[in-house]
This record gives structure tokens, sequence and C-alpha cells, in this order.
């Protein structure tokens, strides 16, 4: 078999990942629609990744969280969405790159995506992860 010098994997991954990107801009935008809502799933030790100290002791790896009736200042940008969640009655601020995140999923329309996250041979499948309990 020939090698893929194309890289239709990290293709599809970046294509998939738009999707994400997409949708978490167009909430930012216009709130979310109808009975829409997210978990996203993501690496608290991926690079850029911000949360506080707290945070990061608790999910020292991964954390799964819920954008659905109480986030705040959702914002996108072509590399990052940044949102502000509360924790146990405190109030924090995320920041996370789309690189970082490892699954997203609409439970209102049964829609998902797992991302791998790897050695730059990362693969996207078109999966519903099972979501983590809420924060």
């Amino acid at each position: 078999m020939a090698d893929d010098l194309i890289r239709y994997d990290l293709l599809v991954q970046d294509a998939l990942r738009n999707v994400v990107r997409k949708v978490l801009g167009d909430a930012a935008r216009d709130g979310l629609a109808g009975e829409h809502h997210f978990y996203v799933s993501f690496r608290t030790d991926y690079p850029g990744v911000r949360v506080s100290q707290r945070l990061r002791e608790k999910y020292p790896q991964d954390m799964t969280i819920v954008l659905q009736h109480q986030f705040w200042d959702l914002g996108v940008t072509e590399h990052t969405f940044e949102v502000g969640l509360s924790f146990s009655g405190v109030p924090e601020r995320l920041l996370v790159p789309f690189e970082a995140v490892t699954g997203f999923f609409d439970p209102s329309v049964q829609f998902g995506l797992k991302f791998e996250l790897n050695d730059g041979t990362a693969t996207a499948e078109d999966a519903a992860p099972t979501p983590a309990p809420s924060p």
C-alpha cells in the first residue's frame, strides 16, 4: 500500500474541527438554537489551555464542560474558544485551543465527534462520545 503523502487523516480532522468551530461561533453570536446544547471534552494539559489552578488540580488531564444554561461570554477565534462557567458556585474563565478538543456532543440530536490526540498522527471519527457528568 502506498504512503499517504497527502495526510487525509489530518485533513479530515481539521474539517471536523471546523464543524465545532462553526457551531460554537454561531452559538457565541446568536445563542443556542432550540434545544441544542453541547458537551465539549478537552485535554487540560494541552499547550495553550488556560484554566485555573484549582480546576487543573481537579482535572489534570481531561475535562468535559457543558454549554447549556449557565455559561457566559462565549468567544470563538480561528484557533481557540473562551467561555465563562461556574464550578461549585465559583465563576471561572476557560480558554481552549480547538486542537485540545477531544470530543464534541450535542445530545439534543445525538450528534458527536471524537478526536484522537497524539504525536501528529491524529485521526477523527464520527462517533458519539459518552458524555461525562456535568463539572
